[in-house]
């Protein structure tokens, strides 16, 4: 380090400091020169951050790449030109800087070379205050804000912006902060060691969110290092893992048998650790984003042909929850199953999803909408373990329901098209296994699901059967045409709606775009822009084929 010291010959601030610092540090090497000429600057900022000289010099080098997510050592010794070895010395110095959170390690622990860093916004915006960065650790949480923050910690974490120490830590804070809440209690008082008390909190974390109760070795393996995780998961695979010997956690079983492959949090240690918390209040949040209400569903009419009107009125009829209660209880007197699938299927825009929405509003019953872009995932398994979540979460909300909602499967042609014969592809497998799972809930379904398709040619055959109501929705008729034009735009006369069903076979959802554009046009324009001939441009405009149009009159 330097053998004197130079006096300051101007006010500083913390920015200011690092500046001199970083400018002085260029292509020096961090020779003893360079030492000597930044100690002014150094001893400042160790003074006002209480921090030792190697941390105030890699802290100013990493707050200078500050707009970089991913600085490396090699970042950090071309710009003092000196080797890559003389920069990693300093390895030491910004550990403690990650354990104070002045800086976030990305963990090379998944197949990097080396480590690299990045800077919390958090603490450049207090250097620009001229300020002392001091980590804010939230207190007097309640239980869900404190698994909110859990589940930030445990993500950075997956998404390799922490390391292990630095996971603990932060977790730790956040416990010791909180240390008001029963969970926090009741964890403390069973004295596990870090690495179990860890596993256990994302257990705990898993179960909350998700109400996980199907635990994958994928879903832990993220928290560990490598080696440590090996041994801990020899310790699970083996049954002799603290968790299991303390019953906190047990092996899940699949028809009487054990699988060692997938874990849950055991009943005692749920009552134990959750029995201050509404655990399905928390876990409404995420329910309600797929539950449309029935009373949040707007009143649409449709309009069908008598063929499809018929069929609609008839399903509308068995669905009223009186006569579903009653035909629900012969056929389970007759040993029949006593779910009601149905599939609406038929072209786009004929009406199938919104047919769905109505007669779940006309019945008063809710409808669970099932989200497939939620439910695949990349990580093996989890995909099945999503769908069969879907059916789960389904019949809890039926026995909590005074009237069975709808589960219903938009746009589904990618889950119940024909299986593949002799899949050997993952995402194939995979898309077998979430067919056959849908066929066994299927088999067993009690409540009322509706799958809606554009695609019903690549209908599997098992699915077929399994639907006890099938409609197809033919595109609408002229005279049906007629009547939806009409309800869209009610400014048409009678020949002017004649004239557009006869030359356009839209469906009732492009006559809708057609409606909706129709409506911009008027308030930027003017009612006078509403003309057929503007009606007749939309309508050309809607359509993306290039086939000739049939012409207006002779």
């Amino acid at each position: 380090m330097a053998k004197g010291k130079q006096k300051l010959q101007e006010p500083l601030d913390i920015l200011t400091a690092t500046e001199n610092i970083v400018e002085l540090a260029k292509d020096s090497g961090l020779k003893d020169d360079f030492f000597c000429k930044a100690t002014p600057y150094i001893d400042y900022l160790s003074e006002r951050l209480d921090l030792t000289g190697q941390q105030i010099v890699m802290l100013a080098l990493l707050i200078n790449n500050s707009d970089d997510d991913n600085i490396r050592a090699y970042d950090l010794s071309r710009y003092v030109n000196c080797s890559t070895v003389r920069i990693i010395k300093y390895t030491a110095a910004i550990d403690e800087l990650e354990k104070l959170g002045y800086v976030i390690k990305i963990s090379s622990r998944r197949g990097g070379s080396h480590d690299s860093y990045r800077v919390p916004l958090e603490v450049v915006d207090a250097f620009k205050r001229n300020e002392k960065y001091v980590p804010q650790v939230p207190s007097n949480l309640s239980n869900s804000e404190l698994f909110d923050e859990i589940t930030h910690i445990l993500s950075m974490r997956e998404d390799d912006e922490l390391t292990y120490d630095a996971t603990v830590q932060k977790i730790n804070s956040l416990l010791e902060n909180n240390r008001h809440l029963l969970f926090t209690i009741k964890l403390k008082s069973y004295g596990f060691d870090t690495d179990n008390e860890m596993l256990l909190i994302l257990f705990a974390t898993l179960f909350v969110n998700n109400s996980d109760d199907n635990v994958g070795y994928h879903n832990l393996e993220f928290l560990y290092e490598r080696r440590d995780w090996s041994h801990a998961k020899r310790l699970l695979s083996d049954g002799c893992h603290p968790l299991l010997d303390t019953k906190m956690i047990e092996y899940t079983t699949n028809d009487g048998f054990v699988n060692r492959e997938s874990f849950c949090m055991s009943a005692e240690a749920k009552n134990d650790l959750f029995s201050e918390m509404n655990l399905q209040s928390l876990d409404a949040r995420k329910k309600r984003k797929n539950v449309i209400k029935t009373e949040d569903i707007l009143p649409k009419k449709l309009f069908f042909s008598e063929k499809i009107n018929l069929k609609v009125d008839e399903l509308a009829e068995l669905l009223d929850n009186d006569r579903y209660e009653q035909i629900h209880k012969r056929l389970e007197a007759s040993n029949f199953r006593c779910g009601f699938a149905c599939l609406f299927y038929g072209a786009p825009g004929t009406g199938k999803t919104e047919t769905a929405m109505q007669l779940a509003r006309q019945t008063g019953r809710d409808i669970v909408q099932v989200n497939f872009a939620q439910i695949k995932s990349k990580w093996v398994g989890d995909s099945e373990k999503n769908i069969k979540q879907v059916f789960d979460n389904y019949r809890a909300k039926v026995r909590e329901s005074k009237i069975a909602p709808i589960l219903l499967f938009n746009e589904a042609d990618a889950v119940i098209g024909i299986r593949r014969e002799g899949a050997e592809g993952a995402v194939d497998k995979m898309e077998n296994s979430i067919q056959n799972i849908i066929l066994q809930e299927m088999e067993t379904l009690d409540g009322i699901m509706i799958a809606t398709t554009n695609l019903a040619q690549n209908l599997d055959k098992a699915f077929e059967r399994r639907f006890l109501y099938k409609i197809k929705f033919d595109k609408p008729t002229v005279e049906a045409r007629m009547s939806i034009w009409r309800a869209m735009i009610p400014s048409l006369t009678e020949d002017e709606a004649r004239t557009l069903s006869s030359i356009y076979e839209f469906s009732g959802g492009q006559i809708e775009n057609i409606a909706r554009r129709n409506a911009i046009g008027t308030i930027l324009h003017g009612d006078e822009a509403s003309t057929l001939d503007t009606l007749i441009a939309y309508c050309n405009d809607e359509r993306l084929d290039t086939k000739t149009q049939k012409r207006i009159g002779f």
